[in-house]
């Protein structure tokens, strides 16, 4: 049997401009050029035998056929529209769109992901880029993994965040380095290497392991956290960093704490999401999976040695 009905893209043309009146308010409509909505038209007419527009400088108005076009078509194409939105919404249920800080996202949660690829192949994970100055109101991202800058900073009132890792700070260097250091105070007097955002850290690190910070202390700083790390993994000196960013050094050996004990910042890194997201499979096992992730990260830190 021969398919006598025009195609979705003519019928879709033609509705649209019986709706706006205009060939150039059809296009913006259908974000295509008013070129192609009068091409699309008039092969709807060639393919029906039958004009369905009146063209005058004044505009366009329907035909007697136009309006019984209309009648008969308007109400299935736009249930074949919602039918198709529908069925992209449940796709999309299982894609989840991450942004995660960089460091974070390299340095511990790429490690961990093939296990979540894994356990839930179903979801298809794409990475969004990630701003340092959030608002949080983008709607091409379902999870952020997100710092918290300060023990002060406050989550914008749409966004639900929650702790995941990043909170404690260890002293570490290479196991060459680390050779004759056994007190903090022996420690202090290695070059040290910091965070060139969180020079502080030294200051909060020895005042947890009751030892005490030289106060024209001099070091290197870094503006990022590989490249520190890189530095304490080289020999340069000892780096105060995230216990999560160390763990798989510590683990092989490649870095190792010459003195137990830790530091709590205040700060760390938090999951959120916009508190309107609604329903999310993917977002949810996600979620789940990350949470469980950032229980079995960061063991206690043993007691401190003093100096």
């Amino acid at each position: 049997m021969p398919i006598l009905s025009p195609s979705l893209v003519e019928l879709h043309a033609f509705l649209a401009v019986a709706e706006a009146g205009s060939f150039r308010k059809a296009g913006e409509q259908l974000c295509v050029t008013q070129g192609a909505v009068s091409r699309a038209v008039a092969r709807l007419e060639e393919h029906l035998c039958v004009d369905v527009l009146e063209r005058s400088g004044a505009g366009v108005r329907l035909t007697p056929a136009g309006v019984e076009l209309r009648r008969r078509t308007g109400k299935h194409v736009a249930a074949l529209e919602e039918a198709a939105l529908q069925l992209r919404r449940q796709s999309d249920r299982m894609r989840l769109r991450l942004s995660a800080v960089p460091s974070l996202g390299n340095l511990w949660l790429m490690p961990r992901l093939e296990d979540f690829r894994q356990r839930h192949a179903q979801v298809e994970i794409e990475f969004r880029q990630y701003h340092h100055d959030e608002d949080y109101l983008r709607d091409d991202v379902d999870l952020w993994l997100a710092l918290k800058a300060g023990p002060r900073q406050s989550w914008p009132r749409q966004v639900a965040a929650r702790y995941l890792v990043g909170r404690d700070i260890v002293a570490v260097c290479a196991p060459g380095r680390a050779d004759g250091i056994r007190t903090a105070a022996q420690l202090l007097a290695q070059p040290l290497l910091y965070h060139s955002n969180y020079r502080d850290n030294w200051a909060l690190w020895a005042g947890a392991v009751g030892a005490e910070l030289p106060p024209a202390w001099r070091g290197t700083g870094f503006d990022l956290v590989m490249n520190l790390i890189e530095a304490a993994r080289s020999g340069m000196g000892v780096a105060v960093v995230q216990q999560c960013m160390v763990e798989a050094d510590l683990a092989s050996g490649r870095l190792v704490m010459p003195v137990a004990g830790s530091a709590s910042t205040g700060r760390g890194y938090y999951l959120c999401q916009r508190r309107a997201l609604g329903a999310h499979p993917a977002a949810e096992l996600f979620a789940r999976w990350v949470r469980a992730q950032a229980a079995l990260s960061e063991p206690a830190a043993p007691a401190a040695k003093r100096a």
